[in-house]
């Protein structure tokens, strides 16, 4: 499966912080009893379920497996996939201890399904591709709906800027010396090669993080702007690498530090980038992905289906929701997605204005950081309560199943 710019899972009501043990408790069902074996030799276990062994858009012989939660350091972690991967002969690509507990590693189908049977293994799923959402026509369009209980006034007024709060970009990377930046974006992490930096070379990074803290174009123009890059110039990218990214993300978020994070992805179901999302909100950290853009049901797409992330639709200059925009139950909240300027990757003051899912979800994460920025100490799952309580009613023709929520933040705020 693709993962594309713009969906993640939720349900219409994301009632706390999911843990990282009920993430892999999930996981661990999703694997089917074939994973709760007891097995005593390697050589002999019985083979296990191999999530998505046929999927159209399959890395073959790449796999990404997460371990069942158990008690201990990051460090005893990493020594519990050590001699996992020594007994079956392996030797992993990447290992994971912080978005999961696991690792990504290259072998043949059958000694994945014989490693997906064994009872420290909650699941193994088959790598895939990865790409960026689509986008629709381009056309201006600024910010001023998010701050007018009624319609558009011209104008943006705020008093907060999000200062203290650190934004997450995990994306495509972000062009660092855009004049909209004014020397807040900063390099975080390179999923792609591992090394920085991380720079923009598709732009969908850069007016994504414009659209979040930009001087001229964003809604928190005084946050910490992080790039994290999983998608290189050629696309697409990789489940393995995304999860790579995120792990990053939770390992080197600060623990009390007020954050936000813009994962602009989208892929079919996967139980493995669930639980990273899951467990980076379980962090602390306020994430938000967009709901997609193929008018049909957002609990369809992962991430955009993880109850605990703020699942984002998008609606047009007139309030109705886009016809392109995915709905439904697993939607949390509407922000405007037409027609969307802001920073491009291609020079320092170039700009670029799109159109989908994957424009109106970094709306949300930067009112996310004005509401941190005033409140340090919140949770997730307080400033997901707080944008839906004073979210407007307004949004025409939401879709099925989906909440009647457009995003607004007062001024005063």
């Amino acid at each position: 499966m693709k993962l594309h710019w713009h969906t993640i899972f939720g349900r219409a009501h994301r009632a706390g912080a999911a843990t990282l043990g009920a993430a892999v408790m999930l996981l661990a069902m999703a694997a089917g009893p074939a994973a709760a074996a007891s097995v005593a030799d390697p050589a002999a276990v019985t083979t296990g379920v191999l999530l998505d062994a046929g999927h159209a858009e399959r890395v073959p012989g790449s796999y990404v497996v997460v371990l069942k939660e158990g008690a201990g350091s990051a460090a005893d972690r990493r020594t519990g996939v050590t001699r996992l991967a020594e007994r079956y002969g392996l030797r992993p690509d990447q290992i994971w201890r912080d978005a999961l507990n696991g690792f990504s590693v290259r072998t043949t189908e059958p000694v994945a399904r014989r490693l997906a049977a064994d009872p420290a293994v909650a699941v193994v799923e088959q790598d895939r591709l990865t790409s960026l959402a689509t986008t629709q026509p381009n056309a201006p369009w600024n910010l001023d709906r998010i701050d007018a209980p009624l319609g558009l006034t011209g104008t943006y007024n705020f008093t907060s800027v999000g200062t203290g709060v650190r934004a997450y970009i995990v994306d495509s990377g972000i062009q660092i010396g855009h004049a909209d930046f004014g020397g807040q974006a900063v390099y975080g992490y390179d999923a792609v090669d591992g090394t920085l930096p991380a720079n923009d070379c598709t732009g969908h990074g850069t007016h994504a993080a414009g659209t979040v803290g930009g001087t001229t174009f964003g809604v928190a123009k005084n946050v910490v702007l992080v790039a994290v890059k999983v998608f290189d110039c050629a696309l697409p990218s990789t489940l393995s690498m995304l999860i790579n990214g995120i792990n990053w993300m939770v390992a080197n978020h600060p623990a009390g530090q007020p954050a936000v994070a813009n994962i602009g992805v989208l892929t079919s179901p996967t139980a493995a980038l669930d639980a990273a999302v899951a467990n980076a909100v379980a962090d602390g950290i306020t994430v938000t992905v967009p709901a997609g853009n193929s008018n049909a049901s957002a609990c369809n797409v992962s991430p955009a289906s993880v109850p605990t992330a703020l699942t984002v639709g998008a609606t047009l200059t007139n309030d109705n929701r886009a016809s392109w925009s995915n709905f439904g139950p697993c939607l949390d909240i509407f922000a405007p997605g037409e027609r969307i300027t802001s920073a491009w990757w291609s020079s320092t003051t170039a700009t670029q204005t799109l159109s989908g899912t994957s424009h109106a979800a970094p709306l949300v994460a930067g009112v996310a950081a004005r509401v941190l920025g005033n409140n340090p100490t919140w949770t997730p799952a307080q400033v997901s309560s707080y944008l839906f309580s004073v979210a407007n009613p307004a949004v025409l023709n939401p879709g099925a199943g989906s909440p009647n929520r457009l995003l607004y933040l007062s001024p005063a705020l």
